[in-house]
């Protein structure tokens, strides 16, 4: 009896702390429901001191970063890979002139561009000038990059503006670039160091008059803003124990196409350079290590070097002619003489379309990159696509036609395996078989003014063609006065024609090149135009591509430059030479 006694006490006594807990428990819930609904109704009145330490405050906008690049002291390509990358990331560019505006193709849309060319007065106003309009935009724009010519840490005011931008509170990082102290000798053909010259000194002359009695006569000194003091900087070399037959070198627009070289001596460059008629600031070298130019120089040896060519095409293909012609040393300038447009009567092409869907055709052929486009345009404004082209035959007149068919991912069924015209893919091009051709059409895209010879050629071997004018090239406005004179004048000295419609319009808007002027043609039809307006042809490339015409004109540079090595003549371009007169063909 005693063990049930015990079991009943001690269910009692859990059944009773049970009940206590959950009394417990409301009590807490209804106290905190209370307090609850005491704040909601009653909020307590907060000290001032505590409710000024507790207000939330509207925060200001972050400061933005900073990115210092070095452009490199004037070729655009010397922009490193790390520097073409936060371009394309920017919200706001800091330039400086006309110089950094190359850079700003590598920004995307929209970027906001801030002309940084500093205050008046002072080369250190100019640096306090530029240092707090970089940091203005940084508290603007979130991603700033400041463009600097050469390296921004080395005779630049990158290390000045990027004190002003720590103290700002402005947080920055350094992309370096090419530094004319190294860039512009390597480009004139002159190494700083070689074995037994390993000393060289670096003097900025517009910073403070320098004592030059330190120097080592046998060092190689880069000089840096001397042009204005060069008279007085030789003197004192000289003073200090320089040989006054000591070589130098000052080079005018260093690693730009436009880079002139003067070479003398301590006792003659001030005269070497009035009588060679260079201006502009320059970087002077001085030591043995110039003599090295004779044979290193490649920069102003290259076989266009300096040579002022005219581009006359349209503009949205003058983009690779132009690169290469750079490459081999010439300043380019395209001049639009055609526009493409589409055809004044679009039925003709609608039909044409339809037709190669349905089958009406057996071939197609495509004689330019236009052409390529204007049936690529088309085949978008129906909603179709390269399997309209299933069944059908593809002739290409030329490598680069056939690569605008390949970028379809189609192949080409016919390219002409001699020369690349039309000429050419007519001696190619298979008869008409009635046994294996079911279809005897062809369809021809090409521009209103396209010649006849495909067609011609097409016809004599038993085909049916449809002449579809896909596309129109209209003549352009005439270009400024300036540049009509230096074309009738031979300021230039070379045109390159890509085709014959561009030798026709040249001569209509701007008149004949002048009979000193070189003239460059991308194949045998252009050729004959322009010897039909009375041009003499100097060169023709081997392909008609517009890298291959740019090889051809380098190669005739290359023929002339030696030429006039081997006579002992002094190597000139052919705006400089007006005796004689071109003869014509």
């Amino acid at each position: 009896m005693t063990p049930a006694r015990g079991t009943t006490s001690t269910q009692a006594s859990t059944q009773t702390s049970n009940k206590t807990s959950r009394t417990r428990a409301k009590a807490t819930a209804d106290v905190s429901s209370a307090k609850t609904a005491a704040a909601t109704k009653a909020p307590q009145k907060v000290p001032a001191k505590i409710a000024a330490s507790t207000t939330t405050v509207k925060q200001a906008r972050p400061l933005g970063h900073v990115t210092f690049v070095g452009v490199g002291p004037g070729d655009p390509s010397l922009l490193t890979l790390a520097g073409r990358d936060v371009l394309a990331n920017a919200d706001a560019v800091v330039v400086e002139g006309p110089e950094h505006e190359p850079f700003l193709a590598y920004c995307k849309p929209g970027v906001e561009i801030v002309a940084g060319s500093g205050a008046e007065g002072s080369r250190a106003l100019k640096v306090a000038a530029r240092a707090r309009l970089v940091v203005k935009t940084a508290k603007s724009a979130a991603n700033v990059v400041r463009l600097l010519t050469g390296d921004p840490f080395t005779f630049s005011s990158g290390a000045e503006e990027a004190v002003a931008c720590r103290k700002a509170g402005i947080g920055f990082n350094v992309i370096p670039g090419v530094s004319e102290v190294s860039a512009v000798p390597a480009y004139a053909g002159i190494p700083l160091t070689m074995k037994g010259e390993r000393e060289v000194t670096v003097l900025d002359l517009a910073e403070a008059k320098l004592d030059f009695s330190r120097l080592h006569p046998k060092q190689t000194l880069v000089l840096l803003n001397a042009v204005d003091v060069l008279k007085e900087t030789t003197a004192a070399l000289i003073e200090a124990g320089f040989d006054a037959g000591t070589a130098v070198a000052a080079t005018v627009g260093g690693t730009t196409t436009a880079q002139t070289s003067v070479v003398g001596t301590l006792g003659t460059i001030v005269a070497d350079l009035r009588a060679a008629k260079v201006t502009g600031e320059a970087v002077v070298v001085v030591g043995s290590v110039v003599e090295q130019r004779e044979s290193l120089s490649w920069f102003e040896t290259k076989p266009l070097f300096g040579w002022r060519i005219l581009v006359p095409r349209t503009k949205d293909q003058a983009g690779p002619l132009m690169d290469r012609l750079r490459r081999y040393g010439a300043m380019p300038e395209e001049v639009p003489t055609i526009s493409v447009e589409p055809p004044r009567n679009p039925q003709q092409m609608d039909k044409a379309i339809r037709g190669l869907v349905e089958g009406r055709y057996e071939w197609v052929a495509f004689t330019s990159v236009n052409a390529v486009k204007a049936v690529r345009e088309k085949f978008d404004e129906y909603g179709l696509d390269a399997r309209a082209f299933s069944g059908l035959k593809i002739a290409a007149v030329g490598e680069k036609t056939a690569e605008a068919i390949g970028a379809w991912g189609i192949r080409p069924d016919l390219l002409p395996s001699g020369e690349q015209s039309a000429a050419g893919l007519v001696e190619d091009w298979p008869p008409f078989d009635e046994v294996l051709d079911p279809i005897n059409r062809v369809f021809l895209p090409r521009a209103d003014i396209a010649t006849e010879t495909l067609v011609a050629g097409l016809t004599d071997l038993g085909w049916e063609v449809d002449d579809v004018t896909a596309y129109r090239t209209v003549r352009a406005a005439p270009p400024p006065a300036p540049t009509r004179e230096a074309i009738k004048s031979g300021k230039f000295d070379a045109v390159v024609f890509t085709s014959s419609s561009t030798v026709r319009n040249l001569v209509g808007i701007a008149g004949k090149p002048h009979a000193s002027t070189v003239i460059a043609v991308i194949g045998p039809a252009t050729l004959k135009t322009a010897e039909e307006h009375g041009l003499r042809v100097d060169a023709m490339a081997e392909s008609p591509s517009a890298e291959e015409l740019a090889d051809a004109l380098a190669r005739f540079g290359a023929d002339r430059r030696d030429t006039m090595l081997e006579a002992g003549e002094p190597v000139t371009r052919p705006s400089e030479r007006r005796s004689g007169s071109r003869r014509k063909s």
